[in-house]
């Protein structure tokens, strides 16, 4: 695509299945250099991620050679089974079909960089649900209540 530029800077938010609690220390950092690499396969540029064990945050420059869609089709599809081959979960580890993305200016990433790497002092004042709503409502996404990431039932 001669002559095509583009700044496109995405927050990209998703959990894991059920939101249980299943990325484990011990094996985080692998699990984000496996999704690094499948975000610089396709041409994005990783600018950070970082979660909690039950949802990740991840940040990118995206390239217009790919849908958004796919991406998280293949990040989502590809990590799964990289945890699953691995056998770092007892079970099928599984992430939730939704997700959500937001876009940012350039002059915004130092601050969302921040947060993103702040995620453990975040949770310890908001849940994964309440952050995920704030997002929604300060991008003004119409939402509705049933298909929002629920929190677990004891």
């Amino acid at each position: 695509m001669a002559n095509t530029y583009t700044q496109i800077h995405l927050h990209l938010i998703f959990a894991v299945q059920n939101r249980r609690s299943l990325i484990q220390n011990s094996w985080k950092d692998r699990l984000y250099g496996y999704i690094t690499g499948i975000v610089q396969q396709h041409k994005h540029k990783m600018i950070i991620i970082n979660g909690m064990p039950d949802h990740l945050h991840i940040v990118i420059g995206m390239r217009p050679t790919q849908s958004l869609s796919d991406l998280m089709q293949d990040i989502k599809g590809g990590s799964s089974k990289w945890i699953n081959d691995n056998k770092l979960v007892a079970g099928k580890f599984q992430w939730q079909e939704s997700y959500g993305a937001f876009s940012y200016g350039k002059s915004q990433l130092p601050k969302l960089i921040e947060y993103v790497k702040n995620q453990e002092e975040h949770h310890k004042k908001k849940t994964f649900v309440e952050e995920y709503k704030d997002f929604l409502n300060a991008f003004e996404v119409e939402y509705d209540e049933r298909y929002i990431f629920k929190e677990l039932e004891e």
